[in-house]
C-alpha cells in the first residue's frame, strides 16, 4: 500500500492518511465558498498540512448539482492553487476533476493525484493517467449521479455487491490502459446515487471493498446520510460528531483514506483508533509509569 504521488509518497500499509478539502468554488455544499478565492484555498490546504492531513485535494467544480463551469473557468481556479501551493509547502496533492485536460494542467504543475468523482466519464483521462507513471488515480462508484441527485436508486440484489462488481470494472479499463494497479485508489461514492440505507450499509460492508487489493479513499464528512441518522433538519454545519463517528469505523474497517473537512478532529479521531487497534504507538504513555 505504498501509494506513489508525484515525486512524493505515502505509505498507507498500517494509517489511514487524513485527505483536506479544499473547494475553490463559490457554491460549496458546505462552506458555501469560503476558499473561492485564491489565496484563502491556499491558506485553508495549509491548514490541513498543519493539523496534520496526509494530502489535499482542490478542487474546482462542485461535485453536486450547481451552475455549469466551463473547463476554462475550472482550469482558472485550480491550476493557480496547485502551483502556489507547490511552491509553498511539500504536502502532496489530490485534483478533484473528471476533465482529462484539466487533470493533465494540475499534473504538470504539482499535482500527484487526480480524484474523479464521475468513474471516468471522460475517455480521455486514463491517457492522461498513464502517460504520468507517477500518477494516481481515484476510482469512484457513482451510481449513474454525476451533478445530480438521485431519486429512489435501485440495487439489486445489493449495492454493496453493486459497488464493488462496478469498481472492479473500472480497475480493468484503467489497468488495460495502462494506468499501473498500484497507482489505483477506490472510492464507493458515498451519496452519490445511494440512498441514506445504501451509504449506510456500504459504510458496514467496507472490508468487502478493502478486499479488492487497492486504497480504499472514503469522502464521508459532513454528507447527507450522516445527517439524516440524526434527523432530518440536521446541517452540514452540524455534522462534525457524526462525520467523526463514521471516520472511526471507516478506518476500524480498513479504511486508507479519509476526505474532510475538518482535517485536525479527524486525524485526532484516526490516531486514537490506530492506537487502540495497535495500529501505531501512543504519543506519549507515562501513565502509571511516572
Amino acid at each position: 500500500m505504498l501509494l506513489q504521488l508525484g515525486d512524493q509518497s505515502l505509505d498507507l500499509s498500517r494509517r489511514a492518511g487524513v485527505m483536506g478539502i479544499v473547494n475553490v468554488t463559490p457554491d460549496s455544499f458546505y462552506d458555501g465558498g469560503a476558499t473561492a478565492a485564491r489565496d484563502d484555498a491556499v491558506a485553508a490546504a495549509l491548514a490541513h498540512a498543519e493539523a496534520g492531513a496526509a494530502l489535499v485535494d482542490v478542487g474546482g467544480v462542485k461535485a453536486g448539482p450547481g451552475r455549469h463551469v466551463d473547463a476554462a473557468t475550472e482550469r482558472e481556479r485550480v491550476l493557480p492553487v496547485v502551483q502556489q501551493l507547490r511552491e509553498r509547502s511539500d504536502v502532496p496533492i489530490s485534483v478533484d476533476t473528471y476533465r482529462a485536460e484539466v487533470a493533465a494542467a494540475a499534473l504538470d504543475a504539482g499535482a500527484g493525484m487526480v480524484n474523479d468523482v464521475t468513474g471516468l466519464s471522460d475517455p480521455d483521462m486514463l491517457a492522461v493517467v498513464a502517460e504520468r507513471p507517477q500518477a494516481a488515480l481515484v476510482l469512484m462508484h457513482h451510481g449513474g449521479q454525476i451533478r445530480g441527485r438521485p431519486f429512489r436508486p435501485d440495487y439489486h440484489p445489493d449495492v454493496t455487491g453493486a459497488v464493488v462488481a462496478r469498481l472492479q470494472q473500472l480497475i480493468t479499463k484503467a489497468t488495460e490502459a495502462g494506468v499501473a494497479p498500484t497507482q489505483l485508489v477506490v472510492d464507493p461514492g458515498h451519496d452519490f446515487g445511494k440512498s441514506t440505507w445504501h451509504s449506510l450499509e456500504v459504510t458496514r460492508r467496507l472490508p468487502e471493498l478493502v478486499a479488492l487489493g487497492h486504497p480504499v479513499l472514503v469522502a464521508l464528512s459532513r454528507k447527507d446520510f450522516l445527517g439524516e441518522a440524526l434527523g432530518s433538519d440536521v446541517t452540514p454545519q452540524q455534522r462534525l460528531e457524526g462525520s467523526l463517528a463514521a471516520a472511526a469505523i471507516a478506518v476500524d474497517r480498513g479504511v486508507h483514506l479519509l476526505r474532510v473537512h475538518d482535517s485536525a478532529a479527524t486525524v485526532a479521531a484516526v490516531r486514537t483508533v490506530e492506537a487502540i487497534l495497535d495500529r501505531r504507538p501512543p504519543a506519549t504513555a507515562l501513565r502509571g509509569l511516572v
